[in-house]
């Protein structure tokens, strides 16, 4: 198996390209959605979350390939990227004249993607409810985005998308696909997010289908342990619940060789680990298994962490991963990094990053060392 090859930053316009829906979020705060009389926006999207953390808490040169409704809602979105540091300029803008190729009209006829989410409390789970089924980014689909442009005429190190984007049309699974080729014949790095989501796709032979078809194009696959079961088909054994850790990974372990051997092209499969203790306090851990050298690097265990909001963490554990690797450090380092990026994601509100590399970096350093957390004065 070939080793993981980056382009230079200096041959490259971009470090990275996602291609992904982006929704408005619409967050009660501490009230769920029914009672709720006042609300925050936000925004996020699983794909485009892992270039967002790359931009802005990295700092790493990104763009995200999506499609939006021109309206009050789709600007919000767009101004909220550009304020991460994302290059919005790859956005396909739907105007609402009913004329053109990219059109819609003013009846909401498709409109942007909305979903709200409460974050939960002790007991009470988070509740996400989508209003997704006519997002303009579903009726995009091949031959609608300049591949070719993107990745030979300006070049990116790293293309990204993943599997909730790719089950919301045939249209979306097909540009996916279309991208993943295209991204893997100029030579970028490569990383997909089984993320499966049964709201979105309950079919699971169908989720298999289309991801059993982008995967043999991957460098870096992502996801967790029902992940592999329900997007790929892959079943471990089962492991009583009173098993330790290291009994669990061994089962694991199996598992992610067998994937390995199966589609010989992934070099890396990284798995983030959340026990949810309540609906604001999680165990987080994570493993990074290297192909090439048959080594499974593990995170730091952080056991019992508040946090503010779970939404976004495996997204972040995945940019964490990336940006150590395009900053050419060990995978050994790159599973502390995503580790320690999807905790701090989660520990403050909304879907994205609002930390820095640096924070990330005092994260991994306090994780290992096991200490506490002093106050910044």
């Amino acid at each position: 198996m070939a080793e993981l090859t980056l382009k230079s930053a200096a041959d490259t316009h971009y470090d990275a390209i996602s291609l992904g829906e982006v929704m408005m979020r619409i967050d009660p705060g501490a009230v769920p959605t029914a009672r709720a009389r006042t609300a925050r926006i936000w925004h996020g999207g699983g794909e485009t979350n892992v270039t967002e953390g790359l931009s802005y808490c990295f700092g790493l040169r990104c763009a995200v390939v999506t499609a939006l409704v021109d309206d009050g809602i789709g600007r919000n979105i767009e101004n909220q990227l550009r304020e991460a540091g994302l290059d919005t300029q790859h956005i396909i803008w739907f105007n609402n004249s009913g004329k053109g190729k990219y059109h819609t009209d003013g009846k909401g006829t498709l409109h942007n993607g909305v979903n709200f989410t409460w974050a939960g409390k002790g007991v009470l789970p988070s509740v996400t409810e989508y209003y997704r089924a006519h997002t303009p980014v579903r009726e995009v689909g091949p031959g609608d985005v300049d591949w070719d442009h993107l990745f030979g005429t300006l070049g990116t190190r790293w293309f990204s998308t993943g599997g909730i984007y790719t089950l919301l049309s045939p249209k979306t699974a097909e540009l996916a696909l279309e991208g993943m080729k295209k991204a893997e014949e100029h030579g970028a790095g490569r990383s997909f997010d089984l993320n499966y989501r049964s709201k979105v796709e309950p079919n699971k032979d169908r989720a298999r289908e289309i991801n059993r078809a982008i995967v043999p194009h991957v460098d870096f696959l992502v996801g967790n342990h029902d992940d592999f079961d329900d997007a790929l088909g892959y079943e471990t054994e089962k492991v009583p619940k009173e098993a330790s850790f290291d009994e669990w990974l061994s089962v694991y372990a199996k598992m992610l060789r067998q994937v390995s051997k199966d589609y010989p092209n992934v070099k890396y499969i990284g798995t983030q680990l959340r026990g949810a203790l309540s609906a604001d306090r999680i165990n987080w851990g994570a493993v990074l298994y290297e192909v090439g050298t048959d080594t499974i690097h593990q995170a730091a265990v952080r056991e019992n962490i508040e946090i503010a909001d779970r939404t976004g963490g495996g997204d972040s554990f995945a940019a964490g991963v990336i940006a150590a690797l395009l900053k050419g450090h060990s995978a050994a380092d790159a599973v502390q990094w995503g580790a320690a990026h999807g905790i701090l994601v989660q520990e403050t509100i909304g879907d994205t990053s609002m930390v820095k590399q640096g924070d990330v970096e005092k994260e991994v350093s306090r994780a290992i060392k096991g200490g506490g957390v002093s106050a910044l004065r």
